[in-house]
């Protein structure tokens, strides 16, 4: 009887942690990829423009 109740009990643990593990390794490749995509330097206006609906950068980065 007790076979009976532990398999399934471990077939349950084993799905809830399949599914983290999936989690994790997705989460961790997110971060990979976001580190490993960081822009070069882009040409922008380097001078403030009074025009609506134009932007520019802050402070640049080059």
């Amino acid at each position: 009887m007790s076979e009976l109740i532990s398999r399934p009990r471990f077939l349950v643990a084993l799905v809830v942690a399949s599914a983290a593990a999936v989690v994790v390794l997705a989460n961790a490749h997110l971060v990979y990829v976001a580190f490993l995509s960081q822009p070069d330097c882009v040409g922008h206006m380097k001078d403030a423009s009074h025009q609506p609906g134009t932007y520019r950068a802050a402070n640049s980065s080059c």
